[in-house]
């Protein structure tokens, strides 16, 4: 999903978007509804027909081709590139390097590219000393791909539809009128895995919300939207540049999910590599949290020296899930025993182990986010209590941990956050956290628990944006 806040663009390559006046709303006509979807950058790429239909191929200099497969290559260096088609009209053509490749096809089952197929015109530019694929396609088969990609297809209805217009407005706001593409198939934009992903159910939700947008005060909104908050949505303010009124924190229904909690051990030669500037991590100190409970701001002191890192940037250095997060060195020991205090065991249920759910009001959860919103302990002191083995059960983010060599664990330590050891225990890094992605705007897990009780996706909607209005952008 989309990390940026950005201002909807007025302009677009071949006009503008004009206002409509509905019932008790305003909305938008889009003059594009192509979306042009930035897929790749490599030195060579090759697109394949998906069936007995050939692909057409337009380069310059070059009159349109068929052919069974096209391979479009630049040698660095080289000041041209190089087409080479197979089959019927086999040859290779060379051409400037700020020349355009077209290629298409009848085919209803699309082009295939790597491991997907696409439908409407990919197109082979050469930019930045790379050849960049960007796929052409009707708005409306983009959703598509987009929904199924985004959510399972067996979920209800409802928040597959609300997945459409967030996918729909999310894409329109996104229109440039420069640029190559407009979005990325990732989550830095939506997820985008071409014909793949289309399945009746998501065909089923774009058609039924066929142009429906969210607009606030007549323009259409930023509609970012991300798996699961962990019980509260973030502020868009809090994590980006804009507070943008309605993209503010809300409670979710996402209890259920398989993300609203988790932990993750790290041990303490991967913060070595992780860290290499502080050569490791002997204490992380949250500087700053958002009124929710996400790290903003946060200090890493190792052996060597101490750095500041955002929120995001802590998270992308640890390859945690969010940013709603805390940190506790524990014993090893404990962590091969399974011996602690981990919420996965929330839902075990057997004759030796019963615990009961994280409450889904964060704020008021056992304890462990003390002082939470106010920055409080940099690790907070989490009871690790001797109960009997569970059953046997794999934890997720749990890593197989070797031994550890006698050298490093019998170092000597001064304090308790040393990730090497404490009275001859060695230690690891516990990071317990909650919910997937950057929290802000729609949770799609949420969506779901939603869905699941009978609300409708408008209703859901606008419970995730506040004040916006759902109506035809034609």
């Amino acid at each position: 999903m989309g990390r940026l806040i950005s201002k909807c663009f007025v302009s677009v390559v071949a006009g503008v978007f004009t206002c409509a006046i509905l019932p008790g709303q305003v909305a938008f006509a889009a003059s594009r509804k192509i979306m042009r979807v930035f897929l790749l950058d490599s030195n060579q790429v090759r697109f394949r027909a998906a069936g007995r239909q050939p692909l057409f191929v337009e380069a310059p200099g070059l009159d349109k081709k068929r052919a069974r497969s096209v391979q479009v290559l630049h040698t660095e260096g080289s000041n041209k590139m190089q087409l080479v088609l197979t089959e019927r009209t086999a040859g290779s053509h060379s051409f400037p390097l700020n020349g355009l490749v077209k290629i298409s096809s009848n085919d209803p089952r699309g082009v295939w590219l790597g491991k997907h197929r696409y439908r409407g015109e990919l197109r082979v530019y050469f930019v930045e000393n790379q050849l960049r694929v960007i796929n052409h396609i009707d708005l409306e088969k983009y959703l598509i791909s987009v929904v199924g990609s985004e959510m399972p297809k067996s979920w209800p209805m409802a928040a597959l539809k609300a997945q459409a217009v967030a996918a729909r407005t999310y894409a329109l706001q996104k229109i440039r009128k420069s640029s190559f593409f407009d979005v990325a198939a990732n989550e830095t934009s939506q997820v985008y895995l071409g014909i793949e992903a289309e399945t009746p159910t998501t065909t089923e939700a774009v058609r039924r919300t066929r142009s429906l947008v969210m607009t606030h005060k007549g323009r259409i909104i930023n509609a970012v939207f991300h798996s699961s908050s962990g019980g509260m949505t973030e502020n868009s303010g809090s994590l980006w540049r804009n507070q943008l009124p309605y993209l503010v924190s809300v409670k979710d229904d996402d209890q259920h999910s398989p993300k609203h909690h988790w932990d993750l051990i790290i041990h303490h030669y991967d913060l070595k590599k992780i860290f290499p500037e502080t050569n490791g991590v002997l204490d992380i100190e949250l500087v700053s949290l958002s009124k929710t409970g996400r790290v903003l701001k946060a200090i890493i002191h190792g052996p060597l020296a101490s750095i500041s890192l955002s929120g995001k940037e802590l998270r992308n250095r640890l390859k945690l899930k969010s940013s709603l997060v805390r940190f506790k060195f524990i014993p090893i020991e404990l962590i091969k025993r399974k011996k602690y205090n981990s919420y996965f065991y929330s839902f075990l249920d057997s004759k030796n182990f019963r615990r009961e759910s994280p409450s889904p009001d964060m704020r008021s959860s056992r304890g462990f986010w003390r002082d939470w919103s106010k920055g409080g302990e940099s690790i907070v002191d989490i009871d690790i209590p001797e109960f009997s083995e569970p059953p046997a059960m794999s934890l997720p983010g749990l890593k197989q941990l070797p031994a550890i060599e006698p050298s490093i664990a019998s170092s000597p330590v001064s304090t308790l956050s040393s990730p090497v050891s404490v009275s001859g225990k060695s230690l690891a890094l516990l990071a317990r956290g909650f919910g997937a992605g950057h929290g802000v705007g729609m949770s799609q897990w949420g969506a779901h628990g939603m869905a699941s009780k009978g609300i409708g996706f408008r209703k859901i909607l606008t419970h995730y944006y506040t004040g916006v209005a759902i109506g035809s952008y034609k």
